[in-house]
């Protein structure tokens, strides 16, 4: 396998990978409000029974973000197909790489892709004079949520109105 910059012919395999999720946890999110503090937390909570999850975004974003022509890696196999792929976009008012989407078709999960596109973003967030990486996540995204916290990034927000399907965002961030 190997991680370089996707192009065209690549954007394909991306949108048709199978972006969905099985979860047994959750983060559940309480808050306690008072005259004088808001007090939010977030407790990891197992399900009765796994759950698929559909991915968020629309595949219709893809092509749109590779053309911004900024951080667009795909994982490809040793016949050079996309396996995965992670987009970020910059945002140079302060120094911050935006990872939108990191993606690892099912049957190669758990093998190291994510890691490998991950390390790639990192150094293309460090050639490029970027301070930090965000990303965000479902609560019930738990495979994910424990992805970049092994990564380093650390929990910092959330938005209760951030996906149209009214699932809670999860904000994290990690210096590069």
């Amino acid at each position: 396998m190997i991680v370089r910059q996707a192009q065209l012919v690549d954007l394909n395999a991306c949108c048709e990978m199978d972006k969905s999720y099985v979860t047994e946890h959750v983060w559940q999110m309480r808050s306690h409000e008072t005259e004088r503090s808001i007090e939010v937390g977030f407790d990891t909570v197992r399900l009765p029974r796994p759950m698929k999850v559909d991915y968020p975004r629309h595949s219709d974003e893809i092509l749109p973000n590779w053309r911004q022509e900024e951080c667009f890696l795909v994982a490809a196999d040793d016949q050079d197909r996309a396996i995965g792929f992670v987009d970020m976009t910059v945002q140079t008012w302060h120094d911050v790489g935006w990872m939108r989407n990191l993606v690892v078709e099912r049957l190669h999960r758990r093998q190291g892709v994510a890691t490998d596109l991950l390390g790639t973003a990192r150094q293309w967030a460090l050639d490029n004079g970027l301070r930090r990486i965000m990303t965000e996540a479902q609560t019930k995204n738990y495979p994910g949520i424990r992805f970049v916290l092994k990564h380093g990034f650390a929990y910092c927000g959330y938005n209760d109105r951030y996906y149209a399907n009214g699932d809670i965002a999860v904000f994290f961030c990690v210096t590069v």
